[in-house]
């Protein structure tokens, strides 16, 4: 049996796990997931990355809005809102219980590795998920509105200001997460998810020793194109690559990755990116990536599983 390790970040790399756990077995999936966007909100430790991967796992996540539990309620923030909290965050009710229960594992003392093992085994997920690193990583983005934290960004801003830049506070002092190196060094396929290249795959590669590895790894190396025709599917993607003077597609994706990737999935709408792309030295490999239902999620894992 071949395992499977995925580079995950948030909404786009939950959708693509959906569909690789109906096409291999799910426990022969690895993800390692990106922990630099995690935030204190209310006084709780929130890890929004991982936290998607593990509801979409489960079968519970709002898909409407790509975030949180399906018919989750907002009673506490709600209440909370009158004491003067912002709102701009928000967190359901049962999603602060999995908040509640990560803090107080982390102020007893627990590695975060083993409170995400925890919180996956509590939601019955039969793959491995690992946090990049057990240390505190923050990603900060340069803007035109001066440096700031990535949830301040990407929530209370909505993605307005122009990123100019991108750094990972602390992730000089921090190691992989035990289980990391291994998870990259024994799999057969590293994938690395349709996620935004700089703040949900960046952080990952910038901890010590995950990019070396990755470079090293005698597995099929294949990363799927978060941008379709010129456009992300969710989120800032092409608008940072823009801001950060990349062009805006598949084959801009496939520059920032070309020295530790050897196939690069793009949508049949990007098909005359293909030869671009085999002029980096990569192969390229073309179908539909839109992963608008259950049975599309399945057809694009069934074909990364074919190369």
């Amino acid at each position: 049996m071949g395992m499977d390790t995925v580079l995950a970040g948030g909404g786009g790399a939950a959708r693509f796990l959906q569909g690789l756990v109906q096409v291999v077995d799910p426990g022969s999936i690895n993800v390692i997931s990106n922990v630099a966007d995690d935030v204190e909100m209310f006084g709780l430790h929130v890890s929004p990355d991982t936290d998607i991967v593990i509801y979409s796992l489960a079968g519970v996540v709002n898909q409407e809005v790509g975030w949180g539990l399906k018919g989750d309620t907002f009673v506490v923030a709600d209440s909370l809102h009158r004491f003067g909290y912002e709102r701009w965050f928000n967190l359901g009710d049962r999603d602060l219980a999995t908040a509640v229960h990560r803090t107080r594992l982390l102020r007893e003392g627990r590695p975060m590795h083993e409170v995400v093992s925890e919180l996956a085994e509590a939601f019955g997920i039969l793959s491995t998920i690992l946090p990049a690193t057990n240390e505190r990583v923050a990603t900060h983005l340069l803007t035109n509105e001066g440096e700031l934290a990535f949830q301040d960004y990407m929530v209370r801003l909505a993605t307005a200001p122009d990123v100019t830049g991108v750094r990972f506070a602390g992730v000089e002092q921090a190691t992989p997460a035990p289980g990391v190196l291994e998870a990259i060094r024994d799999s057969d396929r590293i994938i690395i998810a349709p996620s935004n290249p700089f703040v949900s795959i960046g952080p990952i590669l910038a901890v010590p020793g995950v990019l070396k590895a990755v470079t090293s790894s005698r597995a099929l190396r294949i990363a799927l194109s978060p941008i379709v025709g010129g456009q992300a599917i969710k989120g800032p993607a092409a608008k940072m690559l823009a801001s950060l003077g990349h062009e805006v597609s598949a084959l801009g994706v496939a520059t920032i990755y070309r020295d530790f990737i050897d196939v690069m999935v793009i949508d049949e709408v990007d098909r005359h990116l293909a030869p671009e792309v085999e002029a980096l030295g990569l192969a390229c490999a073309v179908t539909d990536t839109m992963m608008t239902s259950p049975e599309r999620k399945a057809s694009l894992a069934t074909f990364l599983t074919s190369l």
